[in-house]
């Protein structure tokens, strides 16, 4: 497999989106045949990014400031950009192990992790140029590290959370260099997750599961809510509110620091893979058929 430069299409914008981000006021987004989408104005309008070296589906993105972020997706792809989205550059590939990366995140512009196939974890320390391999300890019980990492996400005090498979969520301490299992209780995949005020973690992923825990993931319960359609992201779009979306336009509003939540699934039900908290004004959300700046 040969690495081939994303082309220009004039259907980008239906393009489907699997990850979003905030690079400064611009939102950016990634997904399929190495689409990149940019927006300058809170989402009224997208236009393509101009380079990207690859065709290769995006499926995770991370910005560390208004200009410096990082994409993953197939072929263990990690791509850099410097000017908040406009042109890319290759820094990783793994193309004949066809072990993709999920999901990344910088907590500043040297240290960052990504995250993917097979317990796949990588750490970098120079702002994307090298990048070391993790190896995990199997979950408790098992014999070898085989979960499938789909999410990351940051909580205070340089804490990070990866959602995994078999109700798992991993935790991180030290910026991905060693990582501990916490049980929730549940056997399915978890896809996303979100930390919010007062120790209070926040997973979604199949047939609906909703867990949250009020104590930095030491303890775990279910809560329920009337759709059974996958979580697939989370945004927070207050001090105590936030938003997770999923296939089928599930769409759960919580204002009570994740504990209770009131559904508005669209009527569309489009298949929703990212959102973003965008001030004042409604979310943005991101499905199978590209950014979607209407609330049906």
């Amino acid at each position: 497999m040969q690495l081939r430069p994303a082309t220009r299409s004039a259907h980008a914008q239906q393009a489907p989106m699997l990850a979003a981000a905030w690079a400064g006021a611009r939102a950016v987004a990634v997904g399929a045949h190495g689409t990149v989408l940019l927006s300058d104005d809170r989402g009224a309008s997208w236009r393509q990014a101009s380079v990207v070296p690859t065709q290769l589906t995006l499926t995770g993105l991370s910005f560390a400031n208004e200009r410096e972020g990082w994409a993953v997706g197939h072929g263990g792809v990690v791509l850099h950009t410097q000017d908040g989205g406009e042109r890319w550059q290759l820094q990783r590939s793994e193309l004949s192990q066809d072990r993709p990366l999920f999901a990344v995140h910088f907590f500043d512009r040297e240290r960052g992790v990504a995250v993917g196939l097979w317990s796949l974890v990588l750490v970098t320390r120079d702002g994307g140029r090298h990048w070391q391999t993790q190896e995990l300890a199997p979950p408790p019980g098992s014999q070898r590290a085989d979960l499938n990492l789909f999410g990351l996400f940051a909580g205070p005090g340089g804490a990070l959370y990866a959602a995994a498979e078999k109700g798992y969520v991993l935790h991180s301490a030290d910026g991905g260099q060693s990582w501990d299992y916490l049980s929730t209780g549940y056997r399915g995949s978890f896809w996303s997750g979100l930390a919010m005020p007062d120790g209070v973690l926040l997973v979604g992923g199949l047939r609906g599961a909703l867990y949250r825990s009020g104590d930095n993931g030491r303890s775990w319960n279910r809560i329920q809510h009337e759709s059974k359609a996958a979580i697939t992201a989370w945004a927070q779009t207050g001090e105590r509110s936030c938003l997770a979306v999923g296939q089928d336009g599930l769409q759960l509003l919580s204002t009570d620091n994740g504990a209770s939540y009131q559904a508005a699934p669209r009527q569309d039900r489009a298949r929703l893979a990212a959102v973003l908290a965008n001030a004042n004004k409604p979310a943005l959300l991101f499905s199978g058929q590209g950014p979607l700046t209407s609330q049906p």
